[in-house]
């Protein structure tokens, strides 16, 4: 008998909400879980949506009143690197466990979508979590199925996918870190299908197989295609130093450590090296498994891109994807050392504000105030959980201080230097900044 009733774990992630799409699409009564899912609930009303925290799903006892009712799990759940509100050892590890142990009593079929964590950076703690996972659920005696995508394709992105966009739209050529390592690929809608296939029992129970299109590309050649998919001239990809690479994944790995998800950080580093390899199939007993293209016909990267057309906005999130850190951290340093030299050169801003007729107490008073105000917001708006409420801040904080200065002193508006003209360009790229924040 078919499964009916699935639950989702990461239900709104990338592979999460293809998935969501494709069981509702094929009759399921779907279940989504996820950490924040008020967004989700908008975009996906079909879904049945559970707001939870695998960090705090511990316990069999912690999982047995989600399972009520489940005859299938997806787990479409995962995390690159620890860093912010993840932690891979309690997500992909510990969750599972207790999971497995809560279904036992009621055993429903458990498709866990993977990776190849035997390749290349198999010794990451992404690696090693998904792999203990793993183990565990083959040891488990519940009915599995284990997919591992290769790196996955679709009309969204995100992540690394998101990060090959980027570099295609990069002026003059993609500077390339290991632009001559192999990558396989799949579609989206590939790895919805096999999900879907595998609660069908299309793909047999045990069965722990490679998601991947046999023709394999380098990274520059997957991101010169990505780069005529957007529309874009040809242009050669340059190759980037290793201490390039070095630099780069140490700010993004503090970025993730701020709450940040940069795709490029050590655990991709580490597996970019060695390329995007689909990983080995196996199955028990021996020959329960049917071969993947017998059972799903997968699209190459050039028939996935065909099948998913860029648009303009395409372009846009391409463009602008590298540019959100580059606003993010250039609003975070104009804030700082705005409200630094303030306090650096006490004394001439609080005179500043007197000479405008502000009584001299109030004056250093609201020198002080004002300095902290866009010392803090500077340092607010690096933290991921507080940066949207940061910028929203700034836009009103700037507005305060337009309106203020009009008040007491309008002739600053036709000042040579524009010290308020420009402010208005800090409110346009906060409110920018705000605009893309959303990964999601």
């Amino acid at each position: 008998m078919k499964p009916v009733r699935v639950l989702v774990l990461g239900g709104y992630g990338f592979i999460g909400e293809a998935v969501c799409r494709a069981l509702d699409a094929a009759g399921r009564d779907v279940a989504g879980l996820g950490r924040d899912t008020t967004r989700a609930a908008r975009r996906m009303p079909f879904v049945r949506w559970i707001k939870a925290d695998l960090r705090e799903l511990q316990t069999a006892e912690a999982w047995s009143r989600l399972l009520i009712g489940v005859d299938a799990i997806v787990n479409a759940a995962g995390a690159l690197q620890d860093g912010g509100g993840d932690n891979l050892d309690a997500t992909q590890h510990r969750a599972m466990l207790a999971l497995y142990q809560a279904a036992a009593a009621s055993p429903p079929m458990i498709v866990q979508i993977s990776a190849n964590t035997a390749g290349a950076g198999a010794q990451t703690a992404f690696m090693a979590t998904k792999r203990m996972a793993d183990a565990a659920l083959a040891k488990s005696g519940l009915p599995f199925v284990i997919l591992r995508p290769a790196l996955v394709i679709g009309r969204n992105a995100h992540g690394g996918t998101a990060l090959v966009r980027a570099l295609a739209a990069f002026p003059f050529g993609a500077p390339l870190i290991h632009g001559s390592a192999e990558v396989a690929t799949v579609a989206l809608d590939d790895v919805a299908t096999a999900v879907v296939s595998a609660l069908d029992g299309r793909i047999p129970p045990r069965t722990d197989m490679a998601l991947a299109h046999p023709r394999r590309t380098t990274l520059a050649e997957l991101v010169a295609a990505h780069r005529a998919w957007l529309g874009l001239p040809a242009a050669p990809s340059r190759h980037a130093p290793g201490w390039l690479a070095r630099l780069a994944g140490a700010a993004a790995d503090a970025a993730g450590r701020l709450g940040w998800r940069p795709p490029l950080r050590s655990t991709a580093l580490a597996v970019m090296a060695g390329g995007i390899e689909a990983a080995e199939s196996k199955h028990e007993p021996p020959d329960s498994l049917r071969p993947v293209s017998g059972v799903i016909p997968l699209k190459s990267l050039a028939e996935t891109l065909a099948s998913n057309p860029a648009g303009v906005q395409d372009l846009w999130f391409a463009r602008l994807y590298l540019l959100k850190p580059a606003l993010i951290v250039g609003l975070a340093l104009f804030w700082i050392f705005s409200g630094s030299i303030a306090l650096f050169r006490f004394d001439q801003s609080a005179a500043y504000l007197a000479a405008t007729g502000l009584d001299e107490g109030l004056s250093g008073a609201m020198t002080w105030a004002t300095s902290l105000a866009d010392i803090g917001l500077g340092l607010a708006v690096m933290w991921r959980s507080f940066a949207a409420r940061a910028l929203i801040a700034m836009v009103g904080l700037s507005l305060a201080y337009l309106a203020a200065a009009t008040i007491l002193s309008p002739g600053l508006w036709l000042d040579p230097l524009g010290p308020l003209l420009k402010v208005v360009p800090s409110i346009l790229l906060a409110l920018t900044a705000r605009a893309i924040l959303d990964e999601r």
